[in-house]
């Protein structure tokens, strides 16, 4: 048996409630509308038509219950009209990591079975059966369920106790790089299924683009069917305003046996919910003035490979111009730049009292606009020397005396608190020879793809990618790196952020696709 770590101990109080929790609510629980929880419990079949007391029921993170309250009003509608000697112990499962959580949901549970005539004793053998408290991720599950559904928490791992999230590591083959934890949960809810069981999530769809979610896509590609797909980014399916760019998806165990529909959405409403349980249902495809829209995938993505999700016309195009092209990285360089943890202290003026050698020229994203770039003289503090140590601040006495004045805010950094013998490193080490070196800067967060040529004079800070190459002449690869067809590029693979921006993070940018340097001609050139 594995070993439990103390969640109280390991975990931070802003991720101990994680319970339904998504990102965009750093201590609250954000709870699912409704109608969206009970389009979830269709699309998964629990359907009170079904007898449903045959089936084992599992919500992984309880929240306030909306989920389970939901699944237990179908299950005694079903109890009914299958025969009211149906058994209801074992038919319903939930937990959660929050002891108040917890009990908040046993007493809504305990009243929906107190109101439908109940004894008091048996309400409550029940709801202490079916929700108990523990952490998901860690405690042993001897059942396997029919259904699991639910909000997963979002989590991010810099929230996570070095102890609890190296736990989490070992256990969960999903949970790499900067995943978040509703990587893990989606994983290990996979693991308890039925032969037949089915999963549904409402959580983010970072994971079905981002590197992070490569293994969580492998593994679901490989052992399981995703059977539908709700893109939700544009929708309101929380009670509260959360940025959390969500998504809904239906697995089960098995290979993918017919075209997968993929719907989105347009408000979540309950009449554009109703109109995806009937189409889900009979196979039809959504009236023209329902909100709603639906594409059908003959053949699901394969492997660890990104779902792009927009239209098969759409993926049919990209997959030829992916054939007929290379990748950027055949040709060029992609990277990021500088990130210090405490941009307030590292980014200072050139006439700060530093000694000189340690200011390096920088460039930040408001620094670019319309593909120019503006030199606002800052600078960047350098602790590094040439080989990668950090400067001995004996021999600069303005610079030590410099971090001493900040020492406190310096030392609050998580990559300081890490490491106290190199408190005073940047998160990322600085490279002046960088800033001589010609390159094309990109901002991250843009609403197109604005490239600028930066000929040799600025150290990037981290909000701008840079791209850098000994085939190309810059100038051609800024103009292909500007174009309508690299944006499609980026379009299909990045997460699609509210307001129409997209991220131009490097995993992105990596995936665009060009003609080699040598087959363009000069005159082209």
């Amino acid at each position: 048996m594995q070993p439990v770590l103390d969640i109280s101990a390991c975990l931070p109080k802003s991720a101990y409630d994680y319970g339904n929790r998504s990102s965009g609510e750093a201590h609250g629980v954000v709870l699912t509308k409704s109608h969206v929880v009970e389009l979830i419990l269709d699309l998964v079949g629990y359907t009170p038509d079904r007898d449903l007391t045959l089936l084992r029921l599992f919500e992984p993170a309880c929240g306030k219950g909306i989920f389970v309250l939901h699944a237990l009003r179908r299950l005694l509608a079903s109890a009914k009209r299958h025969g009211s000697g149906k058994i209801l112990a074992g038919c319903l499962a939930t937990m959660d990591i929050d002891p108040a959580q917890v009990d908040e949901t046993r007493a809504l549970l305990r009243a929906e079975l107190l109101t439908h005539g109940m004894a008091p004793e048996q309400a409550e053998a029940l709801v202490m059966e079916w929700v108990r408290g523990g952490d998901f991720l860690l405690e042993s599950q001897p059942l396997r369920y029919d259904v699991i559904v639910g909000n997963p928490p979002y989590v991010r791992i810099e929230q996570l106790s070095p102890d609890l999230l190296a736990e989490y590591r070992g256990r969960f083959h999903s949970l790499r790089d900067r995943a978040d934890l509703y990587v893990a949960f989606i994983e290990r809810a996979l693991e308890l299924l039925t032969a037949e069981g089915r999963l549904s999530f409402i959580c983010s769809d970072r994971w079905i683009n981002n590197r992070y979610g490569a293994a969580l896509r492998k593994l679901i590609t490989t052992g399981y069917q995703v059977t539908a797909f709700v893109d939700l980014h544009n929708a309101s399916p929380f009670d509260s305003e959360v940025i959390a760019y969500p998504s809904i998806f239906v697995l089960h165990r098995g290979p993918s046996t017919a075209p997968v529909p993929v719907y989105a959405l347009k408000t979540a409403s309950p009449m554009e919910c109703d109109v995806i349980a009937e189409s889900a249902k009979t196979g039809t495809p959504p009236p023209e003035d329902s909100g709603v829209t639906r594409a059908d995938y003959a053949a699901w993505f394969q492997g660890d490979e990104p779902w792009v999700l927009n239209t098969p016309d759409h993926l049919a195009f990209l997959r030829e111009l992916e054939t007929r092209f290379l990748p950027l990285e055949a040709t060029a360089k992609v990277g990021i730049g500088v990130a210090t943890g405490n941009d307030q202290v590292y980014i200072v003026d050139r006439a700060v009292d530093v000694e000189a050698d340690r200011l390096v020229p920088l460039v930040m994203r408001e620094d670019i606009h319309c593909g120019t770039i503006r030199d606002a003289h800052r600078r960047i503090i350098n602790p590094f020397k040439a080989d990668g140590t950090l400067v001995n601040l004996a021999a600069h006495p303005r610079l030590a005396a410099y971090f001493k004045q900040h020492e406190e805010s310096i030392r609050r950094r998580h990559v300081a608190q890490k490491n106290p013998q190199a408190w005073f490193r940047t998160i990322d080490r600085v490279y002046p020879d960088l800033v001589t070196r010609p390159k094309l800067l990109i901002p991250d967060i843009a609403g197109a793809n604005e490239v600028a040529c930066d000929e040799g004079h600025f150290h990037p800070h981290h909000n701008l990618y840079f791209v850098t190459s000994e085939q190309w002449d810059l100038q051609v690869l800024g103009a292909l790196l500007s174009s309508r067809v690299a944006l499609f590029f980026v379009w299909s693979y990045a997460v699609k952020m509210r307001g129409g921006y997209l991220r131009f993070q490097a995993q992105y940018l990596r995936r665009i696709r060009l003609p080699s340097p040598a087959s363009i001609a000069p005159d082209l050139a």
